[in-house]
C-alpha cells in the first residue's frame, strides 16, 4: 500500500502560510505603522486650493494698491486671521483708516478659489495608511465658504487659525495640532507655500515641504517616506 504524504495545513507552523490579516508579514507592517505612524499636514490656500488669495481684487474694488490695503488694514487682519474679530468688524475698523465705509463683506463677495487636483490625489493615496489634516491661516468667511462646499471633506480633521485662535508662522500654530493628535514633530510632515511658514515649522523639528507643484511635492514626499 502507497501512502501519500499528506500536506502541510495552510494553518501549520510548517507552512508559513497565514490567510488573509493573520499574515505574519501583514502584522509586521501594521505594528510597524502604529508605531512609526506619519502625520501628514498641509495648507490649504496656494497647495489644496488655487485663485484662493482676493486680496488683490478687493484692493482693485476698492481703487488703493495692495500694500495700502494692508496698511489700512494694520494689525486687524492678523486679528480676522486669529479669529479675535470677525470679518463685520473688520469693515468697520477697515473703514475707519480707509476714510470711507465699506458696505459689503468683501472677503466673502470675491473668494471664488478652485481645487488643485494633483494634490487632492496625493492626500488620497496618502489617507490609505496615515492620517492628514488641514493646518490653514483662514478668515471666518473663507473658512465657511470652503466647509459649505465641501473642500475640507479630504482632510480627516481641519485645524483652522480663526477657531484656533493662532495663525502660522507662529510655532504654536504646529504645537497645538501635535498635542492635539498626539504625535511627535519628528513624525509628522507639513506642507505649505509660504517659506516663512516652513522655516517655523522646521524649528521645532516638523519635517517641513515648500510647495511648488505637486509632483514636486510627491517627489519630496518620498525622499522623507516610503509613499
Amino acid at each position: 500500500m502507497i501512502f501519500k504524504q499528506k500536506q502541510p495545513s495552510a494553518y501549520s507552523p510548517k507552512s508559513q502560510v497565514f490567510p488573509g490579516r493573520c499574515s505574519p508579514v501583514l502584522i509586521k507592517e501594521r505594528i510597524i505603522k502604529i508605531i512609526m505612524k506619519t502625520l501628514y499636514i498641509f495648507d490649504m490656500g496656494g497647495v489644496l486650493c488655487c485663485d484662493f488669495n482676493d486680496i488683490p481684487i478687493i484692493s482693485d474694488y476698492l481703487e488703493i494698491t495692495e500694500e495700502n490695503f494692508f496698511i489700512y488694514a494694520g494689525e486687524n487682519f492678523r486679528k480676522l486671521l486669529d479669529g479675535k474679530i470677525n470679518s463685520n468688524e473688520f469693515w468697520v475698523r477697515f473703514s475707519l483708516r480707509y476714510g470711507k465705509k465699506v458696505k459689503e463683506e468683501l472677503f466673502g463677495k470675491f473668494f471664488n478659489p478652485g481645487i488643485i487636483q494633483g494634490t487632492k490625489d496625493i492626500i488620497k493615496q496618502l489617507k490609505s495608511n496615515s492620517r492628514v489634516v488641514c493646518g490653514t491661516n483662514t478668515i471666518d468667511s473663507h473658512y465657511y465658504y470652503l466647509l459649505n462646499q465641501g473642500a475640507y471633506d479630504i482632510f480627516d480633521e481641519v485645524y483652522a487659525s480663526n477657531l484656533m485662535g493662532i495663525s502660522k508662522p507662529d510655532p504654536n500654530f504646529y504645537r497645538y495640532i501635535l498635542k492635539k493628535e498626539g504625535i511627535k514633530p519628528e513624525n509628522t510632515i507639513f506642507v505649505d507655500d509660504t517659506e516663512e511658514n516652513i522655516l517655523s515649522a522646521q524649528k521645532i523639528g516638523i519635517k517641513s515641504i515648500l510647495f511648488t507643484n505637486y509632483d514636486s511635492t510627491k517627489n519630496q514626499i518620498k525622499i522623507f517616506t516610503d509613499y
